[in-house]
């Protein structure tokens, strides 16, 4: 990233576009403190990320990975991830916000299902729709949506749109984008290139500029 810096507004949502290698996942990466800037500040609420505990910062900030992580065990073991402080409640509510619960109510054991490493017996959109539930069971205050790319059939894609819109509407969300639909719904559009922020602005703005973000839709990589 090179002289990179913006600011996300409480209850904003804002997605990040650009083709591979445009510095996206970088953005992600260093605001879940995968690791820290060689210079410069993140800040969440007003403080350094490196002076937030781990723990506390995990519980601020939810995010949903491109590539779902699974591991042999329950539904509920793997929505909860062992915390200690999501409940029974947190679970169902996380559940519903997530559009989950068609699909677990199909299932044997419904919640208590035990599923397979990498979620073998799960198909890619019901993957996703866990991931969502994970995320949330949480109820973070900012949440990283990096939208998964995988095919899925009309029905699954209806009930990840949903949730979509259901898990963003009251929360500070950055969404890595893929998906024009939920690009179109942001409030603002950051367009990355080289490792630099190159234009910000709607949808409709970034498209009257005729410039990179014109560019990706024509080519249909964003």
């Amino acid at each position: 990233l090179k002289d990179v810096s913006f600011e996300v507004k409480p209850g904003e949502m804002v997605a990040v576009v650009g083709a591979t290698g445009a510095g996206k996942t970088t953005v992600v990466n260093l605001i879940e403190r995968f690791y820290d800037p060689l210079a410069g500040r993140v800040l969440l609420d007003g403080v350094d990320l490196r002076l937030w505990s781990r723990k506390d910062l995990q519980r601020q900030v939810g995010l949903v990975m491109q590539d779902v992580f699974i591991f042999s065990g329950s539904l509920a073991d793997n929505i909860l991830l062992g915390s200690d402080h999501a409940g029974p409640e947190a679970l169902e509510q996380a559940i519903t916000q997530a559009n989950a619960r068609s699909f677990i109510q199909k299932l044997p054991k419904g919640i208590n299902q035990e599923i397979g490493e990498q979620g073998s017996n799960l198909s890619a959109g019901e993957r996703q729709l866990l991931s969502f539930a994970r995320a949330l069971a949480h109820d973070p205050k900012v949440l990283i949506l990096d939208e998964a790319t995988s095919s899925v059939d009309p029905e699954t894609e209806r009930l990840i749109q949903e949730a979509i819109l259901a898990m963003t509407s009251k929360r500070t969300t950055l969404v890595v984008a893929h998906r024009l639909s939920t690009i179109r719904r942001a409030d603002r559009i950051l367009v990355m290139h080289h490792g630099r922020i190159r234009e910000q602005g709607t949808h409709e703005e970034l498209m009257a500029l005729k410039g990179v973000y014109y560019k990706l839709n024509r080519f249909r990589e964003v």
